[in-house]
């Protein structure tokens, strides 16, 4: 688990959530973890070398 800054949809601001780094059906990484004020689902893109 590493530290991430994403945007949240539901709260519409910039947050810092703790996430797993995850392999997406078309090969790509990303990052997801829930939003530290509501719980919605965040997903932060990544480079496919991280």
């Amino acid at each position: 688990m590493g530290s991430y800054e994403g945007y949240c949809v539901k709260c519409r601001e910039k947050r810092s959530f703790d996430g797993e780094i995850k392999d997406l059906k078309n090969g790509s990484k990303a990052a997801q973890g829930a939003c530290p004020v509501c719980g919605t689902k965040m997903t932060r893109m990544l480079p496919k070398s991280a």
